[in-house]
């Protein structure tokens, strides 16, 4: 891609122009439509069928169309029928069906949260009663299902469908995290870590594509407001830790018995009802249907069609989407692939060499897509490196004080847990901000977060401890905040499915060295927190050098 298009393209929003996400590209012209334009009375297939142009013309427009967007695509047709889709759903506008559906899908982003929280929890008591020689196995055994359950979910509901990877990713998660309870040793609790991590995993790939493709490209600004969903689940856990795991487990690994430490047991049990209720109310409670592009991808288009009423009558609207429409995108001699493999084949699209390659076609391109992996590797590393261990530092560290009780190690959670919400909607008010921005926002964020672990080091009360922990909660979930908004703007449209692959890929692999590292350092000395400290400098630094600025640059 040229120089000079990579601002325009870094202006769109996430999964806007894509349109297996729900992304809105003119196929005939090549040329961007304008959000609550582009109508389906205004769509390429009607205007065509329309003015009564035959099939090759149809098909010789798709191709020119493919060819002026620069998409490489294996199924022209699918391409073209989701952009019909999409000013479907543009056209019925947001109602009560999203907003029902912004509520389910928040225990999805709840729960991605929830569980890491629950692992880095239970870690202080486990230890105590299992005496493992590497604790942090545990967190380890965790990472790895929550890779494994991204990959797994991430390309199954592209198969099997999205409507059962919704609800079956809660429900994986919530037996095995009652099953927990049961645990008689310590490779045992790894275990149930690892399987209900499996089902966490898979909840932001399927909850987000599942709320992307009924949501109007008017209202995917709804995507960021969930991440509020993520901070409350750390105070409910938090919540919900500090009676159970303050006053029912060990103080110390010294005669800890499994009767005298039944609190984290209790505590994995609480959370596991969460997730099971969280389950009953999405499977009984509310009608998910299932998504109109997969249904299409399927060739069940007739079905993807009464979809999109039944959502338009949810919404006490009405629909112009025929099934006419959909099959006029089929020009002659051209059919849409709807078998599993042909799925499949489309997933795996997104991480086709061409895609990458595009990212790193200019030199200042190839500088910015290496830069936002980097930073993305160094923070997933380094934020578990210090936030999984948390509960334990923070136990050593008040027993140096003389108040290391699990009590006041769960109430100082409870504490910084509460001050890490505002983070989050800090964080969206300050990218706007001229002269600041995405990157300054970031930059700052990023700087404070490791400054915050740099002064936890010169606490000399279990106070001043707590004060330096606040800090570093909130100034990290400003920067998370910001950084899930400017990753995606950076990329760009043709391409950004793939960017957005890379950089998670670099977070969940640089994520499961946290614990191995953490088995070989010292977590009863500061190395770990120096080490976590450096990186987010580190990447505060390279966040200052990146090339683009998105801020001002509307999404269409």
């Amino acid at each position: 891609m040229p120089t000079s298009t990579i601002q325009d393209a870094e202006a769109q929003h996430l999964l806007q122009h894509d349109p297996e996400e729900g992304h809105e590209m003119n196929s005939i012209g090549g040329e961007p439509s304008k959000m609550g334009e582009d109508s389906l009375d205004g769509s390429p297939s009607r205007k065509q069928s329309e003015n009564g142009e035959d099939a090759a013309s149809q098909e010789e427009g798709l191709v020119v169309g493919i060819q002026e967007t620069g998409t490489v695509s294996t199924d022209p047709v699918y391409e073209a029928k989701a952009r019909v889709l999409n000013a479907a759903i543009q056209e019925i506008g947001m109602g009560w069906y999203q907003w029902q559906l912004f509520v389910v899908v928040g225990f999805g982003w709840a729960n991605d949260n929830l569980w890491p929280i629950v692992t880095s929890l239970i870690l202080t008591p486990v230890a105590n009663e299992f005496k493992p020689p590497h604790p942090p196995v545990l967190s380890l055994a965790q990472n790895i299902g929550l890779l494994a359950g991204a990959m797994f979910w991430g390309f199954g509901c592209d198969i099997f469908g999205r409507k059962l990877a919704f609800n079956l990713t809660l429900l994986v998660t919530a037996v095995f995290g009652l099953l927990a309870f049961s645990s008689p040793n310590f490779v045992a609790i790894c275990s149930f870590s690892a399987l209900w991590s499996f089902g966490v995993g898979g909840n932001l790939p399927v909850d987000s594509a599942v709320f992307l493709e009924f949501l109007p490209g008017s209202h995917q600004y709804l995507l960021t407001v969930l991440s509020i969903d993520w901070a409350i689940a750390q105070v409910v856990a938090t919540l919900i830790a500090w009676p159970l795991l303050g006053h029912l487990t060990c103080q110390s690994d010294e005669n800890c018995t499994r009767g005298g430490n039944m609190g984290w047991r209790y505590f994995v049990v609480v959370m596991g009802a969460i997730s099971m209720i969280e389950f009953i109310i999405r499977f009984l409670f509310f009608t998910v249907y299932e998504s109109p592009k997969y249904l299409m991808g399927k060739g069940l288009d007739e079905q993807a069609v009464k979809v999109v009423h039944e959502v338009a009558r949810r919404n006490g609207k009405t629909s112009t989407l025929t099934i006419e429409d959909l099959k006029s995108c089929e020009p002659r001699g051209v059919r849409q692939q709807t078998n599993t493999r042909a799925a499949l084949k489309r997933k795996l699209e997104k991480l086709d060499l061409s895609h990458v390659r595009a990212l790193f076609a200019t030199r200042k391109l190839a500088f910015s897509t290496g830069l936002i992996m980097t930073i993305w590797a160094l923070i997933g590393l380094g934020y578990p490196l210090y936030n999984n261990f948390l509960p334990y530092l923070q136990s050593l560290r008040g027993v140096k004080f003389g108040d290391g009780s699990t009590y006041v190690t769960y109430r100082d959670s409870l504490i910084v847990a509460v001050v890490g919400i505002p983070g989050a909607l800090i964080g969206g008010y300050l990218v706007e901000v001229p002269r600041l921005g995405r990157k300054g926002t970031l930059c700052l964020a990023t700087l404070l977060t490791g400054g915050s672990l740099y002064g936890s080091t010169s606490a000399l009360t279990s106070g001043a401890l707590l004060g330096w922990n606040c800090g570093f909660n909130f100034a990290g979930n400003i920067m998370y905040s910001v950084l899930y908004a400017y990753t995606p703007e950076i990329f760009p449209t043709k391409d950004r499915g793939t960017g957005n692959a890379l950089t998670a890929t670099s977070n969940r692999i640089f994520g499961i060295m946290a614990p191995i590292i953490a088995m070989f350092a010292n977590l009863r000395t500061a190395a770990p927190v120096y080490t976590s400290g450096a990186l987010f400098f580190l990447a505060g630094l390279l966040v200052a050098i990146l090339p683009f600025e998105s801020r001002g640059k509307a999404s269409l």
